[in-house]
């Protein structure tokens, strides 16, 4: 499993709305410059991000975004989802992943017991973690 640019960028786009918004919203181009992400694939990660809910929108001249929620009440697992879709390491264990040989492979629980290392873990980490 490799997280893209799209699930790291999130994270950092979602930390820096954290740190630099208290009640006003954050124009995307103000984003884009401190995390030297461009404009039109910060696009891309915002539309995801505000699909999932996660944030608020203002139209305007101080429009702009802002969380939705406090740092502490967003998973770090739910924000990588909401932009890779499924963690899983192996496309048998994701929800469309029906695989024949399930039954029979010496490999799968191997496979599930990453697969919950891995979800166990980003799903014990908030926003407000990774900003201490």
């Amino acid at each position: 499993m490799k997280i893209s640019t799209k699930g790291r960028y999130a994270l950092r786009v979602m930390i820096d709305l954290a740190i630099n918004s208290s009640d006003k919203f954050i124009a995307l181009k103000d984003i884009a410059t401190r995390q030297n992400i461009s404009n039109k694939y910060l696009e891309q990660i915002i539309a995801l991000l505000n699909k999932a809910g996660y944030l608020e929108t203002a139209r305007g001249n101080m429009g702009g975004y802002k969380l939705a929620k406090a740092p502490k009440e967003y998973i770090v697992g739910d924000i990588l989802r909401a932009t890779e879709g499924d963690l899983a390491p192996i496309f048998c264990l994701t929800e469309d992943g029906e695989c024949e040989r399930k039954k029979d492979c010496m490999t799968y629980s191997f496979w599930k017991g990453l697969d919950d290392v891995i979800n166990e873990y980003v799903d014990s980490k908030t926003l407000e973690d990774l900003i201490k």
